[in-house]
């Protein structure tokens, strides 16, 4: 690995396959969201893979570990998680495979062309304005609320960049299900899969996972609900099985 040299508070964390990824102590820091996401997410053999609104680049360098894809891109707006997410790439010396830019979601047309890629992923920021208070610390504020690109512009982006039947994979909260569905089947970008994920199985859903085809028919399978813990501390075999994959271990169970 290249040797590296961490700022002032910022951590290298092992992601237990291999790789490692540097975060602030302070900063927004990866969850299972996005570990299960990268599980969720179907890349095949010489795909090109774009992340939206990367953070510090979990996800390409999860995704990297794990499947056969050509080329995984991260585009990321905020300057200091760019940074750290390239300095990953570099130290994990995946900079044959793996591309970090700075950019904005909204103007990621402009930055990479249409139809550029087979594969879109993203853990977007899952509230909107009046949902929750904003944390006082812009980045932290930015990594969870839509305060610089709403799902919509999250969705229409990410329409334009796949090539015709390519796919969109996504995290995100239920209690915006209905309006995710909405806004993607607009944008021709039609649901094909949907799982539930359950903090415990006597609870709510917290999370949903949802892949979307671009210029797809309309027919949607609904898994089987993912259950993250068999009881406090202890994971269900379904999620130690994604984590036995190789595709790292959350620092925000």
């Amino acid at each position: 690995m290249t040797p590296l040299k961490l700022k002032p508070g910022e951590t290298l964390d092992d992601l237990q396959n291999g790789f490692s990824i540097i975060q602030g102590e302070k900063s927004f820091r990866y969850g299972l969201d996005a570990v299960l996401l990268s599980g969720y997410a179907r890349v095949k053999k010489g795909e090109n893979v774009l992340d939206l609104g990367t953070g510090t680049g979990i996800l390409p360098i999860l995704l990297a570990a794990k499947t056969p894809g050509r080329s995984f891109t991260g585009l990321e707006i905020q300057k200091e998680s760019a940074d750290m997410a390239a300095r990953s790439v570099q130290y994990n010396a995946l900079g044959d495979r793996v591309k970090i830019v700075q950019g904005d979601i909204r103007e990621a047309v402009s930055i990479f062309g249409a139809a550029s890629f087979d594969v879109v992923v993203s853990n977007p920021p899952y509230m909107i304005g009046d949902h929750g208070l904003q944390n006082p610390d812009p980045a932290l504020a930015i990594a969870r609320h839509e305060v610089l690109c709403t799902f919509r512009e999250l969705a229409s982006s990410a329409a334009a960049l796949l090539r015709d039947r390519g796919r969109l994979y996504l995290v995100h909260r239920p209690f915006r299900l209905a309006e995710i569905l909405d806004v993607l089947r607009e944008l021709h970008l039609e649901p094909k899969r949907m799982q539930l994920v359950y903090p415990y199985i006597d609870r709510e859903p917290n999370l949903v996972l949802i892949e979307a085809l671009k210029s797809g028919r309309s027919r949607m399978t609904v898994e089987k609900p993912l259950i993250v813990y068999r009881e406090p501390g202890v994971y269900t075999d379904d999620i130690l099985k994604i984590y036995g994959d190789g595709r790292g271990s959350s620092k925000e169970d």
